[in-house]
């Protein structure tokens, strides 16, 4: 991330400051990625949600770095950026317990359209490649890009593969992805460079719901292989407005 660093306590360590316009400060807490730094990350978002210093707007976790926008106008970054250094010192990231997601999977089919070419690559039957995929637990570390979308940690690393070199220009919502280290479940329509193995009925975002995302960082999702039939029941329950997840409308 840019930006000019407000402060550092020593060179390349961290907790560091760095400032994002006018508006925002980027609290960095380490340049890698980790789920110990995530859990912190995390936990510093949460604290501040429970325990909120004026002048803070929206928390946005990410993978190492936690971004505050605030209202300048009641909060100077320089004086935001000492309480969150403050913050940061006393606290704990206890081990909160993550919301567990099954997330239903119908795989392969015109939107999983790289399952069999990915399963060649990696020397695999696409039935192998499907049980090395829905056996992992992922870990949710931030959302991103697009409303909704959930970078996805805790791919097999026999699974990882390169983005493609030539985006596709649209992919459906609810397509389940594979791109570099990273899973990945598109939640509106768009372009990507991720290689698709299948898709999900679940909508990943929702504005008509009290909380338009599905998932937010610090959760846990494993995905559940169903039948083409199966998904298709799902895709009528949820477009006749069934609540199969037992969300909040």
């Amino acid at each position: 991330m840019t930006g000019k660093e407000i402060r550092i306590r020593e060179a390349d360590k961290f907790p560091r400051i760095l400032a994002c316009g006018d508006s925002a400060i980027s609290v960095e807490l380490s340049d890698e990625i980790d789920e110990s730094v995530s859990a912190r990350v995390i936990a510093l978002a949460d604290d501040l949600a429970e325990n909120p210093i004026d002048g803070i707007d929206e928390l946005v976790p990410t993978y190492r770095s936690l971004m505050v926008m605030y209202d300048p106008e009641i909060v100077r970054g320089r004086m935001l950026s000492g309480a969150l250094l403050q913050r940061l010192s006393s606290l704990i990231a206890d081990a909160r317990p993550s919301r567990q997601f099954e997330i239903p999977v119908v795989y392969g089919g015109t939107v999983g359209l790289d399952l069999e070419e990915l399963a060649g690559m990696k020397g695999l039957s696409p039935d192998a490649l499907i049980q090395m995929h829905s056996s992992a637990e992922y870990r949710v570390y931030m959302i991103g890009f697009a409303p909704g979308f959930a970078y996805l940690g805790g791919l097999p690393e026999a699974l990882h593969t390169p983005r493609l070199a030539t985006p596709r220009q649209r992919i459906e919502a609810g397509a389940v992805g594979i791109g570099g280290k990273q899973a990945s479940v598109n939640s509106v329509a768009g372009p990507s460079g991720w290689r698709f193995i299948g898709r999900t009925p679940l909508k990943l975002f929702d504005p008509q719901r009290l909380q338009p995302f599905l998932l937010k960082a610090g959760d846990r999702v494993r995905f559940r292989p169903v039948s083409e039939s199966e998904g298709a029941d799902l895709d009528r329950a949820i477009a006749a407005g069934e609540n199969i997840m037992g969300l909040q409308p």
